[in-house]
């Protein structure tokens, strides 16, 4: 299903159009667009620049008209980059690494870090001040099932902390939801969840007792595609790179109410009050990264992470997973 499209019509090649973004900040420059195909990995409020770059119509500066496709479940796109009905979509960089794990051929790689910290928090009714991993090992606790990637980050944590993560009372196959429900209902002591379930969780009273972004540099989020599709859109690409360098820095000289504005039509299920306080918390965090370069330190820590979880079977190099030839 189509969830956002860019392309207000088709343009003959060498028209030129400039206009104007309400926010005078941003100019939107058209020329013969290069159309790119760009599936979403799933909805979350910590890709917001994503959002912010189609929203501000940074792609369109670029020249490239990006089509944005909805896919069907986390992690679902890398199928059809594989099969080529889409030509880019972003994620976690474990899908990559997943793939060269079981196929050392795999043609997928990533590029351009957008999320270069952890977006998860340990939400409950314990004093954050006083909390400690350790006390997991004694509370009722809610892991993320959505996803692998939050869990398998905690379970490192703990394993460095001396902490057996099986020996947990962990359910394990609940979505966020209804974690959050049995939170509330006191069925939980401690539940896994990102944004905005963290600011509804505040709201009712929660603490958050452990932000994973305090680790440090774990490569979160990235752009993946094909070491194929970047032959075929190598200028597009290093288009859609600089794009979201630019809304990064947008969002660096912007006041959280106006992320919050541009990129609320894509959460229309979240208050607005909830939905800048959410951005703030990651703002405050600095989950996002400060430039398109894919950090060697968060590659490591994400891939020791998957490693220790059995995620995979061996370290990935760098070098087979990322692409840093795109000249942004």
């Amino acid at each position: 299903m189509r969830i956002a499209r860019s392309r207000r019509g088709a343009r003959k090649p060498g028209i030129t159009r400039v206009a104007a973004h309400r926010d005078r900040s941003v100019l939107i420059v058209e020329r013969a667009l290069t159309r790119i195909k760009l599936a979403e990995n799933f909805r979350a409020v910590f890709y917001a620049p994503f959002y912010a770059a189609q929203a501000l119509g940074l792609y369109r500066r670029e020249g490239i008209d990006v089509e944005m496709i909805s896919s069907s479940i986390p992690g679902d796109a890398v199928n059809s980059l594989l099969d080529g009905a889409i030509d880019i979509t972003w994620g976690g960089p474990m899908r990559v690494m997943k793939a060269r794990d079981r196929d050392p051929n795999s043609p997928l790689v990533c590029f351009c870090e957008v999320v270069g910290r952890d977006p998860f928090c340990l939400v409950g009714g314990s004093d954050p001040g006083a909390f400690v991993l350790a006390d997991l090992q004694r509370l009722r606790f809610g892991a993320v099932s959505e996803v692998p990637t939050p869990w398998m980050c905690l379970q490192h944590d703990l394993r460095e902390r001396g902490i057996d993560p099986d020996r947990l009372r962990r359910a394990a196959d609940r979505p966020m939801a209804d974690n959050l429900a049995a939170l509330r209902a006191g069925e939980l002591d401690v539940a896994q969840l990102f944004e905005p379930y963290v600011s509804i969780a505040l709201n009712e009273g929660a603490g958050v007792l452990y932000a994973a972004a305090a680790r440090g540099p774990t490569v979160y989020t990235t752009f993946i595609t094909t070491h194929q599709a970047i032959e075929r859109h190598r200028a597009a690409f290093a288009g859609v790179a600089r794009a979201l360098a630019g809304t990064l820095q947008w969002i660096t000289g912007h006041r959280t109410d106006a992320l919050a504005e541009v990129t609320g039509p894509f959460f229309p299920g979240v208050p607005r009050a909830i939905l800048a306080s959410a951005l703030e918390r990651y703002r405050q965090a600095e989950i996002w990264s400060d430039g398109s370069a894919v950090s060697r330190q968060g590659f490591a820590r994400l891939a020791e992470s998957l490693l220790s979880g059995a995620f995979i079977s061996r370290l990935p190099r760098y070098e087979d997973c990322v692409d840093d030839t795109i000249d942004t």
